[in-house]
This record gives C-alpha cells, structure tokens and sequence, in this order.
C-alpha cells in the first residue's frame, strides 16, 4: 500500500510540476524538509481515553503518526485530516512525520498526557439482610465510573470485591462488631473517589429462642451452682425435633435458688402477647420450673410465675402466665429456675423455645378448617383466591363441614396459589410426609406444595403431585424424607394446576397434616 501512494505521488508530481518545470516555475530541488511541525490533541472528557490528534506542519503533502503505546502501524494522513485513538492512562510520546513532495521528511515528538477525570456523584446503599444479623448487601452508582471495589473492614489487607453499577453484592461477618465498609468508584484510571460508612453488626438474642443459630452468642450468665449451656437435643422426637437445646445443670449441692438468665437484645414487648411457653425436659415429674423476668439496668424490677412439671424424661410444653404484666418496666433479661427450692443434685435438665403466645388455641398442623375460634388467614399471590368455605360434597373420605377453597380467577398466573402461616415451625423429626385432602373438577393436575421459612422465603422446599380423580375427594401424599429440620418451614403454599393459567375454576383442600 505504502508503494502504491509513492508512485500515485510521483504520477501527480510528474503531471502537476514536469510542466510547471518546463515553463521555469517549479523546480524540485528547492522544495525543503517541513518545517514547524506540532500536533493538536484533544481528549475526550468521558473517561473513554479517546483522544484526536490533528497534525500539523509548512510544506507537508503527508503525515505519519506514530501513537508511542505500543501500537505497531501508524496513520497516514493528509493535510487537515485528524485521526482518533483510545489510549490508557498515562504519559506516551507521540511522533509526528511530515513529508514533503519529493519525499524529504521532518519529525517531531511531542508528549501526550492521559489522565481521567474522577468519578463524580457517588451514591452507596448499605442495608441488613432481613432475617440475616450478620450479613450486609451493598450497592452504589457514580457518573463516568468504570466499576466499584467494596473493602468491608473486617480483616487487615483484604481483597477487594468488584462489582458493577446495579449490581448487589452480599457480605456475611464471621462476628459482631463495628466494620468500616469502604467503597471505591474506579475511573479506569488513577482518579477515584470513595465512600465511607461504619456498619455496626450486632446478633442480638430475640424472642422466640431457639438455640439454633450458629452465629448467635447465647451468652448465659449463671448463679448458686447452676451451669446453663447450649448442647445437642438429648430427646429427638415428636415432641421436639429441633437439634439444639439449651442444658441447665444443677450441681450437687447447689442452692436451692440455682439458675441461669440470658439477656435479651430488647425489652419483650408484652402488648399483644402476655404468656411465655418453652419447651421443657426434666428428669422428674413434679418439679417447679421459676421463669423470672428482669429490668436490664434495675433487677429490683422483676416478675415470677411458677410451673410445675407434670411429665419425666420427655419434652413437653410449660406456659407461664403473665397476664398484666407492666409493660413499661421495660423487661429483658429471662431467668429459669429448675427444681427451684430444692438443692442441686447433679441432675440435668432442658429447655428450648422460649416464645410469646396469645394462650389462645395455635395454628398448627392438623389443619380441618374446623375451629371456631382459629383465624385462617390465606395470603393470596397471582390471581387465586383463598377462604374456608362449606364441603361442597360430604361424601367419602371427607364429610367435614368446612373445608379450605381455592379459586383460581379466569386469567390467572400459572403459578397463581395461596399461603397460610402456622404458629410455630412444622416440627419434621419423626414425621416428614405431608397429607392433603384435595377436591378437583379435573382429573391429571399437578397441585404443588410448597413449604417455606417464615422469615426468609428463599429457605423453601417444594414437591408436585398429580390427581386421579374428578368431582370428588381424594387423599395426596407428599414424602419430604430428608429434609432439613433446622430450616424452621412454618409457612405453608398450595398451588392448584400448577403450569397453566387459570378459567375460574374452584378446587378445594382439608386435613392438612403429617404422617409416616
């Protein structure tokens, strides 16, 4: 190519000046080298590194330029031509040829200065994950900004994590504290800009306890002889699946007043809820179990109830009434007392659970839709509708009155459904097959059902089932074997004709319960 225009140049040269040369007006050998050679170079001012260069020069006909970051091939321009190029940041030194007509040529270097402006207008959202103490999210948007690095302070020299505009990038703390969380907006150059914020991590304990978070410090504080810790549930059962218990051991010869208290991350609030049941393995029958409820910062202002027990070696449930409690007195620490007047012998005893309840009758498994006292509140999603309605056919395997109807509105999502939540987790240590009673007008549809955690919805498990019969009641088995207990499902979702969207048509479902 480089060829080609040497000999278009000599052609024009041979036409334009061999005539000029013969009338006396042109010759050759006075043209000189260029002379006052220089560039203009303007950058882009977006951060994109694009700068023109527009060359410069007396007695020029082209221009070579040589970009000076390493690119091999320069560009070839004629007089009042510019030419783009996207640099890195940096300083290069670009060099500048200019030739002559009859290919005398003359160079320049001139430096060439790259540097990007800083990010402007950095915004940074830090949040808590719900349900999660321990762990932050973190966004950010900046104008002429390449990306972001987040440092989260919690160890010395830490790797950044990168991440983009409208990205979300999750960070869980090993342990509580107050963690500087340090974001960077990066320009693709040196220039940057920052954001600073403390983050105070705290994991405080919480009504209800259960003794299962691995995060938690469940930080007893124990008196007269009396040692509480967390250990694994001695008496998995029924009764009590869950894999972590609180122990208190009463030593031999410990007071008689011997307990242990744990403080509580805030007051209990009593306003709705004024009666506090755990779950209690003892193992003697008979026994007076003291919960007493102090003020954080006065424990003269204090509050007992006393339970005796009436079952040995086996979990059962313990409800102490503080029906009128002072609410102001701002109660926060929970004292438990086993055997309370009695001396320590040495003998274990266990507690878990600890939660507010109304004392009124609990939304558990078996669901019948038949109380009278139970509010069954259905939430809807999608286009379903559900309510507790009349058996609309009393016959066979079901003749209940009241049954739990699905309506699945014309137009409706195909994974319109409906949810309901119980009292408490459903507790799957011996049982972990789920029953439904399901009435459908057509034979051959998936209904699904869904178990999620209360707090966290993403914990959730799901199995299908199809039905074999039309216009009339047949039972549906879901086999969980296998699943995670500690995962706390409490929340139960019912989806009829999964996949397809709804007609307007009306399903129905009742005895929602466990089995083997």
């Amino acid at each position: 190519m480089k060829k080609i225009i040497v000999l278009i140049s000599i052609a024009f040269l041979t036409t334009i000046f061999g005539c000029s040369e013969d009338n006396g007006n042109v010759n050759l050998d006075d043209v000189t080298a260029p002379t006052g050679l220089s560039a203009l170079t303007t950058i882009k001012q977006d951060n994109s590194g694009k700068v023109t260069i527009l060359p410069r020069g007396e007695g020029v006909t082209r221009y070579e330029v040589y970009f000076g970051d390493g690119t091999v091939e320069p560009a070839y321009l004629n007089p009042g031509s510019s030419v783009e190029h996207i640099y890195a940041e940096g300083v290069f030194q670009v060099r500048i040829v200019g030739m002559t007509v009859n290919g005398l040529k003359s160079e320049v270097l001139q430096e060439l200065t790259v540097s990007f402006l800083p990010p402007t207008n950095l915004a940074v959202t830090i949040a808590h994950v719900p349900g999660d103490n321990m762990s932050i999210t973190v966004q950010a948007s900046a104008n002429l900004e390449a990306y972001f690095q987040v440092y989260y302070g919690e160890t010395p020299g830490e790797t950044p994590v990168d991440f983009m505009q409208g990205e979300t990038v999750t960070h869980t703390y090993a342990n509580t504290g107050t963690y500087q969380v340090r974001v960077v907006a990066l320009s693709g150059g040196a220039a940057t800009i920052e954001y600073l914020e403390d983050v105070i991590i705290s994991n405080p304990i919480l009504l209800p306890v259960d003794f299962e978070s691995a995060t938690l410090n469940y930080a007893f504080t124990n008196f007269g002889g009396a040692n509480s810790t967390v250990v694994n549930n001695p008496d998995v059962s029924a009764s009590n699946g869950s894999a972590k218990v609180a122990r208190l051991n009463k030593s031999n010869g410990s007071e008689v007043w011997a307990g242990s208290f744990l403080e509580l991350g805030v007051p209990i609030d009593f306003s709705t809820m004024q009666k506090i049941k755990i779950k209690s393995w003892s193992p003697q029958a008979g026994i007076v179990v003291k919960m007493k409820l102090e003020n954080l910062s006065n424990p003269s202002i204090n509050t007992e109830v006393d339970v005796t027990n009436t079952v040995a070696n086996s979990w059962e449930d313990l409800v102490f009434d503080f029906t009128g409690i002072n609410n102001a007195n701002n109660y926060q620490r929970v004292v438990i007392f086993y055997n309370f007047g009695n001396n320590g012998t040495g003998l274990n005893y266990y507690f878990d659970d600890i939660q507010l309840i109304t004392g009124a009758e609990q939304l558990v498994l078996p669901l019948t839709f038949q109380s009278t006292t139970l509010t069954y509140s259905f939430t809807d999603f999608g286009g379903a509708t559900a309510t507790v309605a009349n058996n609309p056919d009393a016959s066979g395997i079901n003749t209940s009155t009241k049954v739990g109807k699905l309506v699945k509105g014309s137009g409706a999502q195909v994974w319109a459904g409906s949810f309901i939540e119980l009292s408490s987790p459903i507790n799957f240590a011996t049982q972990q097959k789920i029953k439904i009673k399901v009435w459908s007008p057509q034979a051959g549809i998936i209904v699904k059902l869904k178990l999620e955690n209360f707090a966290n919805s993403s914990i959730n498990t799901e199995l299908d089932a199809t039905t074999t019969v039309a216009n009339g009641w047949e039972e549906l088995t879901y086999n969980f074997t296998g699943i995670n207990n500690a995962n706390n499902y409490q929340r139960v979702v019912v989806f009829f004709n999964f996949g397809n969207p709804g007609t307007g048509t009306s399903y129905y479902f009742d005895d929602i319960r466990q089995s083997n």
